[in-house]
């Protein structure tokens, strides 16, 4: 078995909120997009449907042990959950909270701060806001303050050399990074007596950013986009041998298997990058034929580009060992380990020999 941490992308939005009954109807959670899909060409895989776990409510306590028991027995290590943090205002929370609660759960985990705008599209842009992020040093104090008490502190926390891994999605939103960092690790250090923070930068927005230059540790590669950065240039001939009718061209298809060449054949930059996978990609359920699809994602490419990228990784030190999976469960993004209709747990198994074969 390797030396590695992989670790595994939550999703927590499978469970309702007041907010989402709002904005989206009663009972909203992932699941509703989720179900709701349909196939847009022949052979198109939709709908993504859970088979070992159901649809499950991650308010459970039954619910979050399943989850991370399939992922342990898969050889992932802990879990980042994505944390949804408005100026004081949590959403999502009920997951994380659930799961400190839940002090017998033997699962690590680390959080990923989703600093975007909340908006109508799913994709943080400024159009019909639904919940604004705003940024000020006063608030940075008062999360930071918030996660060292309530989240840095549990025992299965991830932490490199007695430093807890914080990550933000989008450091380019904010008006100084830098100087939010800095504030971060001064308040860590001397209100809290941690040792210090290690702050990772998702490279989703910010590619080629040296993450030195901000007072960060690591990138952390955000695989989802790479798989879709390239369109699916084929002959009409190739399209129908894959059930894609001529009439169907106008959807968004994107190259898997390009975007995972590409990813391989990254030279490692001088800067500390933690690498990343994705198993696949179609979020058509939350955003119906405007979707992309990322066409030839198998178990057995992800399994490969797995292995290939645990085979060259080497370590930081002993505890920067980090390799990522984007995602446990983005099921309305058609980007999920866990077991489908479709393959089962074949991408989980080819998790597990990826990781035992490297």
């Amino acid at each position: 078995m390797t030396n590695l941490r992989p670790i595994a992308f939550v999703l927590p939005q499978f469970h309702p909120i007041p907010e989402n009954d709002l904005w989206w109807g009663k009972g909203f959670t992932e699941w509703t997009n989720v179900t709701k899909a349909t196939p847009l060409f022949e052979d198109h895989y939709q709908p993504h449907l859970p088979t070992d776990l159901g649809f499950y409510d991650l308010r459970l306590p039954q619910a979050r042990e399943a989850q991370a028991t399939i992922a342990k027995e898969h050889g992932i290590y802990g879990f980042c959950y994505y944390h949804y943090w408005f100026n004081g205002k949590r959403l999502l929370d009920q997951p994380l909270d659930g799961m400190l609660k839940q002090k017998d759960l033997d699962m690590p985990f680390m959080l990923c701060w989703a600093n975007e705008n909340w908006t109508r599209r799913w994709d943080g842009l400024d159009n019909e806001i639904l919940i604004k992020q705003e940024y000020g040093l006063d608030d940075d104090a008062a999360h930071i303050r918030w996660l060292c008490e309530a989240v840095f502190s549990d025992e299965r926390y991830i932490k490199v050399d007695g430093c807890p891994v914080f990550m933000v999605y989008r450091q380019d939103l904010f008006p100084d990074m830098k100087k939010t960092a800095t504030l971060w690790r001064e308040i860590a250090v001397k209100e809290y007596g941690f040792k210090g923070l290690y702050l990772c930068v998702a490279e989703s927005f910010n590619k080629n950013v040296n993450p030195e230059t901000i007072n960060f540790d690591a990138l952390v590669e955000f695989s989802p986009h790479q798989v879709i950065k390239h369109k699916l240039k084929q002959p009409p001939s190739l399209l129908e041998k894959i059930g894609i009718r001529k009439s169907s061209q106008t959807l968004d298809l994107r190259d898997f298997k390009r975007g995972v060449q590409d990813c391989l054949e990254r030279e490692t930059p001088s800067y500390k990058l933690y690498r990343c996978v994705t198993p696949s990609w179609d979020n058509t359920a939350r955003k119906g034929d405007k979707g992309a699809i990322a066409i030839g994602s198998t178990p057995e490419v992800y399994f490969q580009w797995l292995k290939a990228i645990v085979n060259k990784f080497k370590p930081y030190s002993q505890e920067e060992n980090f390799v990522f999976i984007n995602a446990m469960n983005e099921w309305a993004e058609g980007n999920h380990l866990e077991p489908c209709i479709k393959y089962g747990r074949a991408y989980l198994e080819a998790t597990k020999k990826a990781l035992a074969t490297s």
